[in-house]
C-alpha cells in the first residue's frame, strides 16, 4: 500500500483537486487498490468545508466527483504517508516546520513537465481552477508513473 498526501493552504481548492484528480487516474491505471489517497492543508481554517464551488465546478465539467471535507495536516501524517505533495514552496516550508518524518515531501510539479511551471498557483485568489485542473492532470500522471514503478 502506497499512501499519498496532497497539501495547499486551505485544503478546498489545490490539494481536494489533485486528490480527486490522482484518484480517477489511479482508478484508470488499475492501481487505486493498492493506494490510500487523502489531502489536507496547513491552515485550520476550512476544516470541515467541502471543496470550493470553483474546484467542484472543474472536476464535475471532467466527469471527477468528490466528496472531500477539508482538514489540516498533523504531525502524525508526517510518518503516516509515503507521499507527501505539496502545491507551492509555502506549502512545503509549512510541512516541513511540523518536523520531521518518514514521508517523502515534494512540490506537485516535479512530477509535471520540464517545460510547466513548479508550483501550483492558488485559484482562491485568482479564479483559475481550470489552470490549477491541468497542472495537477499532468502532474497526477507522472505520479502515477512513478508509484507504478515502485509497486512494480
Amino acid at each position: 500500500m502506497v499512501k499519498v498526501l496532497f497539501v495547499c493552504l486551505g485544503n478546498i481548492c489545490r490539494s481536494p483537486m489533485a486528490e480527486a484528480v490522482f484518484r480517477h487516474h489511479a482508478v484508470q491505471h488499475g492501481i487505486a487498490d493498492q493506494l490510500e489517497i487523502d489531502s489536507a492543508g496547513t491552515g485550520h481554517w476550512h476544516v470541515g468545508n467541502l471543496p470550493h464551488n470553483g474546484t467542484l465546478s472543474v472536476l464535475a465539467s471532467n466527469g471527477i466527483l468528490t466528496n472531500h471535507r477539508a482538514r489540516q495536516i498533523h504531525p502524525r501524517d508526517l510518518n503516516h504517508y509515503d507521499y507527501i505533495i505539496v502545491m507551492d514552496r509555502d506549502n512545503k516550508r509549512d510541512v516541513e516546520l511540523l518536523g520531521l518524518g518518514a514521508a517523502d515531501v515534494r512540490l506537485m510539479m516535479e512530477f509535471g513537465p520540464d517545460s510547466g511551471p513548479d508550483e501550483v498557483p492558488d485559484p482562491y485568489y485568482t479564479g483559475e481552477f481550470g489552470l490549477v485542473f491541468e497542472l495537477v492532470e499532468a502532474a497526477s500522471l507522472g505520479l502515477i508513473t512513478e508509484i507504478k514503478q515502485r509497486l512494480a
